[in-house]
């Protein structure tokens, strides 16, 4: 091991944030007196994989307690940015592999194992949740219309912004596939009027968003159900419909058969909004290094990532026209810094609502230290282009153009966005 320390010192170096290290003899390695980063290693085996550059492995490390980090996390992750052996964004190719993978997925998104995946992440503690979160706990990507917006205000333009495309209108069935904890769902029926169901696999949310619906007095007209998206089968079909940072873990395996449900759910000219995260790599499933591994174990059990491109193939061949695709992933990557930053303030608050929650201290540790790097990371992999966040709106086309549809159209969709924009 002590070969690997020359080879440590010449990788610090080239970092674009000073660090030091504390090796398990106790000695300090630095790359300058006034480190803001230190990575103090228990094992050499850590040290190793700091070595080899396996972020995900050394990332696994400190969750573990193999490794501890002291120092801010946006200082770490410009350091992770500097250690990585290349660009992170795998490419794989050919037909075999491509099967191989749709097989994988398929087999990992049965309705038993989706469920029992949701709830490894969203079941956590709802209190560890509404620590960084903002008061309507929206937990996807804000839309900063203006740059002066603070979190919560960003969220509640996101909100808007969704139903602003959705052209929601009072009294309209309206489905939201994947619901969390209802801000979507109650801001379209208490703005827009609409007669709104929610599904979702989460037992905690469905718990809130339930008692939510009681306390607003919206029981009428707002209903949510623990239910997959597999499941669902309405009376009558919705007119529109919205699925917000879902369909990642749909898998690719089963995305054609995701948007058969959605083609199904939705009535002739309705509208479907698809929000959620995709691939910076056209064959990308996971990121490299070994971060896509960590996400795997710790946060997203499951979770897989697929192009924009192939998501609208999908889309497509299901017989749903694309009619808008908006890239959000600068907004997602201030999202995240905001959720990281509201995090590492309130750090023993955390601790305390996690070990309440598990009852078990290592446990929650484990579980903040995981969250930690994820968020940061996360926002981390959005600066760089790594991951991105896509809305795509879609309509069902009714091909009754005798009803009045100017010609050329295949819907009432609008030739312009000025009703998104326009106020």
């Amino acid at each position: 091991m002590q070969s690997l320390i020359p080879k440590i010192e010449s990788q610090l170096a080239a970092l674009p944030v000073p660090i030091a290290l504390e090796l398990p003899d106790g000695r300090r390695v630095s790359s300058a007196p006034d480190s803001r980063v230190t990575l103090a290693f228990k094992e050499w085996s850590a040290l190793a994989k700091l070595a080899s550059r396996q972020i995900g492995a050394l990332g696994e490390a400190y969750v573990e307690g193999r490794v501890q980090i002291q120092g801010a996390m946006r200082d770490i992750t410009d350091a992770v940015v500097g250690l990585l052996p290349g660009n992170p964004v795998e490419t794989h190719s050919g037909w075999w592999g491509e099967l191989l993978r749709r097989a994988k997925s398929r087999g990992s998104h049965t309705l038993r194992k989706d469920s029992e995946q949701i709830q490894f992440h969203y079941d956590v503690s709802d209190d560890f949740y509404a620590l960084w979160l903002d008061e309507r706990r929206v937990y996807s990507c804000a839309y900063f219309r203006d740059a002066a917006l603070e979190l919560a205000q960003a969220q509640e333009a996101k909100l808007d912004h969704i139903c602003r495309k959705l052209q929601l209108k009072p009294g309209e069935r309206y489905l939201d596939v994947g619901s969390g904890w209802g801000a979507l769902l109650l801001w379209a029926a208490e703005n827009y009027g609409v007669d709104a169901t929610g599904i979702t696999l989460s037992k905690n949310q469905h718990a809130y968003v339930t008692k939510l619906i009681e306390e607003k007095g919206l029981a009428g007209r707002v209903r949510v159900e623990l239910l997959d998206y597999r499941e669902l089968k309405p009376a009558q079909p919705f007119q529109k419909i919205s699925s917000v940072g879902m369909f990642e873990h749909v898998g690719r395996g089963n995305m054609a058969a995701y948007f058969r449900q959605i083609d199904e759910l939705l009535a002739p000219g309705g509208l479907v909004m698809n929000h959620g995260i995709t691939s910076g790599g056209l064959d990308q499933q996971q990121l490299g290094a070994g971060m896509g591994d960590f996400i795997e174990k710790y946060i997203f059990p499951g979770g897989e990532l697929l192009h924009v491109t192939h998501v609208l193939r999908e889309m497509a061949a299901s017989g749903l026209e694309m009619v808008d695709t908006e890239n959000l992933r600068p907004h997602y990557a201030r999202t995240l810094w905001a959720w990281s930053d509201a995090l590492e303030s309130r750090l023993e608050a955390a601790r305390e609502v996690l070990r309440a929650s598990t009852g078990d201290e290592g446990r929650a540790e484990r579980v903040l230290r995981a969250y930690r790097l994820y968020l940061a990371g996360s926002a981390m992999s959005f600066e760089q282009g790594w991951i991105s966040l896509h809305q795509m709106l879609a309509v069902k086309p009714d091909g009754n153009m005798a009803s009045g549809t100017i010609r050329g159209a295949q819907s009432e969709y609008p030739f312009t966005r000025d009703h998104i924009y326009i106020r």
